[in-house]
């Protein structure tokens, strides 16, 4: 037991990013990994390296997401759940309690410099949302075929199924996600993404809607993420944000990278608020995700009151 460690802890990082893609909630993904850990090391020493540890691990990993998706409903984004609000009325958690959804992931939490690029494309938050609405089964096979490019054997092995199944499962999968592509979306490094990051962060500092006007795009979408409500256009949203502003100094935000994308911690007036998650694109912001969910900014390395200039 004394190399069990060193084998596979090395994996922790990217398991806790597979766990999520299977899950969209990053503290039912680290539970996940926990129990990945537990369930491997009272199995290493009946591991017989018929695989590799990376596989093993895998494999272990996908079933317990698996068996965590039987005993929950689907998570969602406000957009995955009904038409765009038609006024700034605030929305309301859905109807059906088994709806959860979809939360943020620090890329900190995940970050691993020679893979970084693939990792934050297989987590943009559409990606992720996406993902949500595959039967378990398909979502794991896209995942282990797609995003990791595990061969369809050991893919089969890890779901005790047929290669046959693996290969059909997966065009269903790949049908399904095609219906609707995701938009290009800009790096969180690059120049523009942070100029529209810069916008987006003196709009709410300064109270200034014009800066917050140059950042947005015509077809730009609010999700208020907690709730059933979202907003489309850059009308209705400027007049969301303008109902948010407050005073100038009522604000801080810290840049900050969720997803693959740019983001922000946000305090409103000395206390946490939450998570806002940007959508960049060549041509301007098409998304702001916003969490309001105070508990969720220590998961990017910040403190609960704004830290000081």
């Amino acid at each position: 037991m004394s190399d069990f460690g060193s084998r596979t802890e090395p994996f922790r990082k990217e398991l806790l990013a597979h766990c999520y893609r299977m899950l969209a909630s990053v503290h039912e993904a680290e539970d996940a990994v926990q129990e990945t850990y537990l369930r491997a090391w009272r199995s290493w020493s009946a591991f017989e390296e018929r695989s590799s540890v990376r596989v093993w691990l895998y494999r272990i990993a996908t079933n317990v997401c698996l068996t965590a998706l039987e005993q929950r409903g689907r998570r969602a984004l406000p957009s995955g759940l009904g038409a765009p609000a038609t006024d700034l009325s605030p929305g309301t958690p859905p109807d059906d309690p088994s709806v959860l959804f979809v939360e943020p992931i620090a890329e900190l939490l995940v970050h691993d410099p020679a893979t970084i690029v693939t990792t934050r494309e297989s987590l943009r938050l559409a990606l992720i949302a996406a993902l949500q609405y595959l039967p378990a089964k398909q979502r794991a096979v896209l995942i282990l075929r797609e995003v990791l490019a595990f061969p369809a054997a050991e893919v089969a092995s890890m779901l005790d199924t047929s290669v046959a199944a693996v290969k059909s499962t997966l065009q269903r999968a790949r049908a399904r996600l095609d219906e609707n592509p995701p938009s290009e979306v800009v790096e969180p490094d690059d120049p523009q993404a942070q100029a529209l990051l810069a916008d987006y962060i003196s709009g709410f500092e300064n109270a200034d809607l014009a800066a917050l006007e140059r950042a947005l795009r015509a077809d730009a979408a609010i999700e208020m993420v907690g709730t059933t409500a979202w907003f489309n256009g850059r009308v209705m949203c400027l007049q969301l944000l303008e109902s948010a502003l407050g005073e100038p100094g009522d604000w801080r935000m810290i840049p900050i990278v969720a997803n693959g994308q740019p983001a922000v911690g946000a305090y409103f007036k000395g206390e946490a608020y939450g998570v806002a998650v940007l959508t960049p694109t060549a041509t301007g912001l098409t998304g702001i995700h916003v969490f309001s969910t105070p508990s969720l900014v220590p998961y990017f390395g910040l403190p609960l009151t704004p830290p000081a200039r």
